[in-house]
């Protein structure tokens, strides 16, 4: 009975052993869900703030490259003001009967103007009228560079030595200056 009774309390010991281990196991695994479980606001949160850091990456980066961009911008208009400064002095304004149109096709000039078929607005005005000039007419002055002013700008080309293409650009708004000039 001894050995019988032995064996039983042996049995009872690894039962409750093994329930203790189990237990154990149990309770560290229950604290370390409950330690590490976080609720799903938080988990939001960290996504929301993580695409926020990557939005903010993207707006730096951005910020960096206007920064060049205006630093390009900057120093091309260094480099203007001192080619304008060392410009050699213009005829007086006073001795020149069309002056007003020279100093509308010198912005155009300046502001790198090119024009062509369907081209509207005042500066194709301001190519109609020295037309109207230089043709010694009195066409309308409509804003619209059409057929007629294409035709028109293409017989002052060739008349000068321009490559005849019939659209307007520096070169074109040049010759014109030079010919009111000469006036």
């Amino acid at each position: 009975m001894n050995v019988g009774y032995n064996i039983y309390v042996m049995n009872n010991f690894k039962s409750i052993l093994f329930l203790i281990i189990v237990l154990v196991i149990v309770i560290i695994v229950g604290y370390w869900a409950f330690v590490t479980i976080e609720p799903g606001n938080v988990n939001i949160e960290r996504q929301r703030r993580t695409e926020l850091e990557e939005t903010n990456q993207k707006l730096e980066e951005e910020v960096q490259q206007l920064k060049r961009e205006l630093q390009i911008i900057k120093e091309k208009e260094s480099v203007e003001e001192e080619l304008e400064k060392e410009k050699p002095p213009t005829i007086s304004t006073t001795s020149l009967k069309y002056q007003t149109l020279i100093d509308s096709l010198q912005k155009l000039i300046d502001d790198n103007i090119s024009m062509k078929e369907k081209s509207s607005g005042s500066r194709v005005g301001t190519v109609q009228t020295f037309l109207n000039t230089y043709n010694n007419i009195t066409k309308k002055v409509d804003n619209d560079y059409g057929a007629g002013t294409k035709k028109d700008i293409a017989n002052f080309q060739g008349a000068i030595g321009l490559a005849v293409d019939g659209e307007a650009g520096s070169s074109t708004f040049l010759k014109m200056i030079e010919w009111l000039k000469k006036q």
